[in-house]
């Protein structure tokens, strides 16, 4: 889920999606926006002027998990040369971090194996669960769903096998930020002090916590959830955007051949505001 904010008013949209969120940053419609890093680089790429910036970096591993039919304590990437595989939109960041990942432990994902990226993204679960393809990958709750149903396994993590990626970041045009430098540092420092409470309380208190947020979810499935989440590190300590991974990020684009030319870090990435509030 992609989320923008509006400062100038109390008022928080979902337009579900990196590009529907740099649109509306890009056209002033938000001030900062919440999304896949990748989109900035896409659009200073493309030669925009006031191009966004990344402030504060929220997750630094992939979310999504490769399920399988059947338990495979030993599984392997080998292990999906010959199969079908449910993938996701090609050119979108799930699917170019699955093949980076492939790709990394030598197999090619054109030939090695079979990968399944029509269905629409939010419904691979429900195909999966109908029978469709060998293995899937899916964010939660899908994941954890298919497994309290006993229709899935999950047997691996993308975020831990493709390394400390920034998945999710919090953006505003260079101009915005240049003329409210308050308003992006208070921003950040109201995350630092929930990356704080994530670091200092167990999963099970978080999933408390966040328990009311999602209604249609059941205690005990969103202790898993959070609970995975929190054992493979995918929340960052502090909001920090390391080169480390913005160059993780490029390798990533350039794998996928989404990427022609690469970017500067310093142009699209301001440490400022996120080492002020890790004070």
């Amino acid at each position: 889920m992609l989320i923008l904010y509006r400062l100038s008013l109390p008022e928080l949209r979902t337009p579900f999606g990196a590009d529907k969120t740099m649109t509306a940053v890009i056209s002033g419609e938000a001030e900062i926006g919440f999304m896949g890093s990748e989109a900035s680089i896409y659009t200073y790429a493309e030669g925009a002027t006031d191009y966004v910036v990344n402030f504060a970096q929220l997750t630094q591993r992939a979310g999504n998990f490769l399920v399988a039919r059947e338990e495979m304590p030993d599984f392997t990437w080998e292990d999906l040369k010959g199969h079908l595989v449910l993938g996701g939109r090609k050119g979108g960041m799930p699917e170019m971090v699955f093949e980076y990942i492939l790709k990394e432990n030598g197999i090619d994902p054109e030939t090695d194996l079979e990968i399944n990226q029509s269905i629409d993204f939010g419904s691979t679960a429900a195909a999966f669960a109908e029978d469709q393809g060998d293995f899937t990958v899916e964010f939660e709750p899908g994941a954890t769903t298919l497994e309290s149903e006993g229709k899935g396994y999950v047997v691996a993590s993308l975020g831990e096998d493709s390394g400390y990626v920034p998945y999710t970041a919090f953006s505003a045009k260079q101009s915005y930020i240049d003329e409210n430098p308050d308003v992006i540092q208070g921003f950040t420092n109201a995350l630092q002090k929930g990356m704080d409470y994530v670091q200092s309380h167990t999963p099970e208190e978080i999933a408390v916590d966040i328990e009311p947020q999602f209604p249609e979810t059941d205690l005990e499935t969103i202790t898993t959830i959070v609970t995975r989440y929190y054992e493979q590190d995918t929340w960052k300590s502090d909001l920090i955007f390391e080169e480390s991974s913005f160059d993780l990020l490029q390798d990533i684009l350039e794998s996928a051949g989404e990427l022609e030319e690469r970017v500067p870090y310093e142009d699209l990435v301001t440490t400022e505001f996120a080492e002020k509030a890790a004070q």
